[in-house]
């Protein structure tokens, strides 16, 4: 992946890659290796996108998360690939620095390593992602090393692992046993010597996800999995306050936008039935 420059100008401050640089798999090993936190939030539409990107963001996850805030799913495993297609392309037109990584939906990577291939290559080919996302560790190791070899870049993704919530049967903190840790890591371990170029880590105690890690040369993003990755991820609409009736451990809030947008529509209303809006300056002569 080569380097871009955008139309966007200046820096973020505190921000040591320019915000004109576009953001690439290299540059978030990079970011790894120079000690640099990666920051990564899910966009599904091309307006949020275009917001989240020009503050800087340094990755944007189109998650299979967009079942549950946009569709309003119980899960992850209703989502299609085409639907993943649609919310990638909406997401690609709005970024300019971000790097673009896609997931790969339930069931568009199980079945065999060459259907596998095809659908990541339509994520890439006609929905413009930069990179893609799976979730599995020595299950998948031949689908992985079978994408990455085709050229496609791929991000793994341990512990709590949403697609197979109906084989878990549970949201709760994945890995707290020394049997399951010890797999992760040597799941860990196979991804990377395979080619991933980095690794979502979600729900696992935050001592496991140090060594993870310090074990491994590719960055680590966490979410739910303490400070010791090299990167966070939040789902924006939680981060947002649009989605107050989840509220787990590892979520900080940075706004209330449920409450802004009742207040904001609420106005709206009032404004129309008491007949001012529009006045004189919102409407033609």
């Amino acid at each position: 992946m080569g380097t871009q420059t955008s139309k966007n100008s200046g820096s973020m401050p505190g921000h040591s890659i320019p915000n004109q640089v576009k953001v690439t798999t290299q540059t978030v090993v990079e970011m790894k290796q120079r000690g640099e936190k990666i920051s990564m939030l899910t966009a599904y539409d091309f307006t949020m996108a275009r917001i989240i990107d020009a503050a800087g963001i340094d990755v944007l996850l189109v998650g299979d998360s967009a079942s549950n805030v946009m569709a309003g799913n119980d899960t992850t495993v209703p989502i299609t690939l085409e639907h993943m297609i649609y919310h990638t392309q909406c997401v690609e037109r709005g970024v300019e620095r971000a790097l673009v990584i896609a997931d790969m939906p339930f069931m568009s990577y199980q079945v065999t390593p060459k259907e596998a291939l095809i659908n990541a290559g339509r994520l890439m080919k006609e929905a413009g992602a930069h990179a893609v996302k799976l979730e599995g560790g020595r299950t998948i190791i031949d689908t992985v090393k079978k994408i990455v070899d085709a050229g496609i870049p791929v991000m793994g993704h341990l512990g709590l692992t949403p697609q197979s919530i109906y084989q878990f049967g549970t949201y709760k903190v994945r890995a707290k046993e020394q049997t399951e840790a010890d797999q992760l890591i040597e799941d860990a371990l196979k991804l990377q010597e395979v080619g991933i170029f980095a690794l979502v880590l979600e729900k696992i105690p935050s001592a496991l996800a140090a060594e993870v890690t310090k074990q491994l040369h590719i960055p680590t993003i966490g979410i739910g999995a303490g400070q010791g990755c090299d990167g966070q991820v939040l789902v924006v609409h939680d981060m947002l306050g649009m989605n107050k009736h989840f509220s787990p451990r590892f979520l900080r809030l940075y706004a209330d936008f449920e409450l802004m947008m009742t207040q904001a529509v609420q106005q709206y209303v009032e404004d129309v039935k008491t007949k001012d809006f529009p006045n004189e300056n919102e409407q033609y002569a």
